[in-house]
């Protein structure tokens, strides 16, 4: 199809990244501090909190990576959403009202390292430096998986090479966050959480009427075998069939420790409000990943020819092409684009913000300006975008695996350390240290090895939980004034 004969199409698409960059250009003026740049001064509501943490969750790995995925393997890939849906559950309940908490009483800390130093007192900032070297390892990485999805997606549509089409949604995403920040990237997040909601219900919807409805569906699918439409592929059995599983409900295990999603629990105005932005959230995400697999599955019955491989992950755009006219199907790509900016986005403010209060602040300008700091976060802001790019310049990247990667990473690394830091007062300094450094080591190798086919998060997960808890036990006792800032979060989060 050539876009530039569909005007329809380019119009719906210019309308959504006119208003993309327009609130980053509206935001870029309120950026004064520090702590507007990277936590919006603690002033999101409800919806915008639960929406933003949810679209910059699940980029575009929800449109692209997850159904191309049900294309390939069928009904198992439930397995993954169920993990994810879980993991959010989770993450909101028993994450979301203490750190909000403690990180106001921890010294007001606006980033996860920050947060992770002043609650345990790391006087020497160690602490901030290794967590800033995992931050920028993992989020480059992360972000190059919504770089790759870019790619796909403007040379899918507008039949660009694929990188110049990487260049073009590097360039959209860049733009808004180095100028609006936190605030910029959670309206944004909030607009395209919307669109990416309808969207991944309409499509499988769409396309099963085409085909005549759910029984002429199925019909079409029967040439699939019975393992594309089992939970439990017969194909696998016996163990793998365990580590499968296994394998894919670990993924709700990352979501204690993604930063990105996380400093959305930091930035709610009122801790109270949390209760309703935690039902928003997980409503959006059954939904969503439950249409996500659907639209794999009917998009086997739907495409007249197969996809093979990386290509299977852009069965959502070859569908909607054929689903709805020019101006729908415009605002259709527009979502999967909002999919990828959203976290991408989200991303690229995390590592900024690592770099300029955590690296930079304690290491080499101790009384830098707040001006001074945010022009070191925009720097970061292309540098890491430069370094991500680089990374995703293979258009045969599979979304998937780059996002797992970067997932086990993060839920190693900083999940056990967040979770415990919480809620056990006997953990130290020296158990955080050895939390975090097992967590992402574990990850880096296990990924080497791929030991037994077990996604590395378990292991790594699991290594970082036994190595707090030993270490902490082994250490001396924390400070009283460790234990009454303690005592404090869990007075506030039990208030009503």
């Amino acid at each position: 199809m050539n876009l530039q004969n569909n005007m329809g199409i380019l119009a719906a698409f210019m309308l959504y990244l006119a208003a993309m960059m327009g609130i980053g250009i509206y935001y870029s003026r309120r950026q004064k501090k520090l702590s507007q740049f990277i936590l919006g001064d603690r002033k999101l509501g409800p919806w915008v909190t639960s929406m933003s943490a949810e679209a910059s969750d699940m980029s575009g790995w929800m449109l692209m990576g997850l159904p191309g995925f049900a294309y390939l393997n069928g009904l198992s890939a439930f397995w993954t959403g169920f993990g994810l849906i879980v993991g959010t559950w989770a993450n909101w309940v028993l994450t979301s009202k203490r750190l909000r908490h403690y990180t106001e009483v921890a010294n007001n800390s606006l980033t996860i390292p920050d947060y992770l130093s002043n609650r345990f007192e790391d006087h020497k900032s160690g602490l901030r430096f290794i967590c800033a070297l995992f931050i920028i390892l993992f989020f480059i990485i992360y972000t190059s998986s919504g770089f790759v999805s870019a790619g796909k997606l403007f040379n899918t549509i507008l039949g660009l090479p694929y990188f110049t089409a990487l260049l073009i949604g590097a360039f959209v995403v860049v733009f808004y966050t180095f100028l609006g920040g936190f605030s910029a990237v959670s309206m944004t997040d909030f607009i395209q959480g919307t669109m990416m909601f309808f969207t991944v219900i309409y499509i499988p919807i769409a396309a099963t009427i085409v085909l005549g409805g759910p029984a002429p569906t199925m019909a079409s699918l029967a040439g699939e075998g019975k393992d594309f439409f089992s939970f439990f592929p017969e194909s696998l059995g016996g163990m793998s069939l365990i580590i499968m599983i296994l394998s894919s409900l670990g993924w709700g295990l990352g979501y204690f420790g993604q930063p990105h999603i996380l400093v959305r629990f930091m930035a709610i105005s009122n801790p109270k409000e949390l209760k309703k932005s935690t039902q928003i959230a997980v409503s959006w995400v059954l939904l969503s990943l439950t249409f996500a697999v659907a639209i794999g599955i009917v998009g086997k019955a739907y495409l007249p020819m197969p996809l093979e491989n990386a290509n299977a992950e852009r069965v959502f755009i070859i569908m909607a092409e054929t689903l709805s006219p020019p101006f729908i199907t415009g605002l259709i790509w527009s979502a999967v684009l909002a999919a990828i900016m959203s976290t991408a986005s989200s991303q690229l403010l995390v590592t900024a913000s690592a770099v300029a209060r955590d690296l930079y602040q304690p290491f080499f300008h101790k009384n830098a300006s707040e001006k001074e700091l945010i022009i070191i976060s925009r720097v970061t802001v292309l540098l890491i975008s430069l370094c991500s790019i680089y990374l995703a310049s293979d258009p045969n990247s599979y979304i998937f695996s780059i996002v797992s990667y970067a997932w086990a990473g993060f839920g190693a690394c900083f999940g056990p350390v967040v979770l415990l830091s919480l809620y056990w007062r006997r953990m130290t300094l020296k158990g955080t240290y050895a939390g975090i450094i097992v967590g992402g080591i574990t990850v880096l190798i296990w990924k080497q090895f791929n030991w037994f086919g077990l996604y590395e998060l378990i292991p790594g997960f699991l290594f970082s939980t036994i190595s707090i808890i030993l270490i902490s036990l082994m250490d001396e006792k924390p400070s009283q004034t460790i234990l009454n800032n303690f005592n404090k979060v869990v007075s506030l989060s039990n208030e009503k």
